[in-house]
């Protein structure tokens, strides 16, 4: 079984989520005594977030590559980044690595093409709702991605940054969130909401959704496991 390296703390509440659901899915998969050998580097989101907000890549590169080094140092022969946003740079960083990244990006857009799902809603931070590199891979492969109004990326953005990756879980946050789930749903006649960004299903925990959701973090443990155990 190949061991798993985490770039963890963007943020820390999916990090956590990470780590129980890889262990213990890994404990059911294998047998009671089992507990995989993985290393987590943990790293500061709102550095990630702080690159990106101004668009430096370079130093995004070199702030992740410095973890990725790490875990490679430590024995890692796979490495997973435990947060959409720094996808931004995935292909820069997979040529930078001496080991296999995988991309949470390629996972999900597979389980939309195994679901065949034609068109997706999206909801992320920032970056991840406006740039192209989450929204590319679907488009090549004919899925078409409907982002949220102007006014609603904002407020998905914000509640991101200061409430979910802070650990906070605001009812009225999560009434909002499921109004704007609503009206794409209505409006734009979408198949599914992706929720990319993996703090986004803390807001959806235990709700009810209209349509079916793309849950990225829960697509790439399962990708990630399929990958250890072959």
């Amino acid at each position: 079984m190949k061991k798993l390296g985490l770039i963890g703390g963007i943020g820390p509440e999916s990090t956590l989520l990470y780590y129980k659901k890889l262990v213990y899915s890994l404990q059911e998969k294998v047998g009671p005594t089992f507990f995989p050998n993985l290393a987590i580097e943990s790293l500061n989101v709102f550095e990630v977030l702080a690159f990106c907000e101004h668009e430096d890549f370079e130093g995004l590169i070199s702030y992740l590559m410095k973890g990725i080094n790490s875990l490679i140092a430590g024995g890692a022969e796979i490495i997973a980044l435990t947060g959409n946003t720094p996808h931004i740079v995935f292909d820069q960083l997979q040529a930078n690595s001496t080991v296999p990244l995988i991309s949470i990006v390629e996972a999900t857009k597979k389980e939309a093409q195994r679901q065949n799902y034609a068109k997706i809603g999206l909801f992320g931070t920032q970056f991840t709702m406006q740039a192209a590199f989450f929204k590319k891979p679907f488009v090549e492969a004919g899925i078409n991605i409907v982002m949220p109004h102007s006014d609603e990326q904002l407020f998905i953005a914000d509640k991101i940054s200061n409430e979910l990756e802070h650990g906070i879980v605001s009812v009225e946050t999560q009434k909002q969130m499921l109004q704007i789930v609503q009206r794409m749903h209505e409006e734009d006649d979408i198949d599914a909401i992706i929720l990319g960004c993996t703090e986004l299903p803390l807001i959806f925990k235990d709700t009810i959704l209209p349509l079916p959701t793309l849950n990225t973090l829960e697509i790439h443990i399962q990708e990630l496991i399929n990958v250890i155990c072959n």
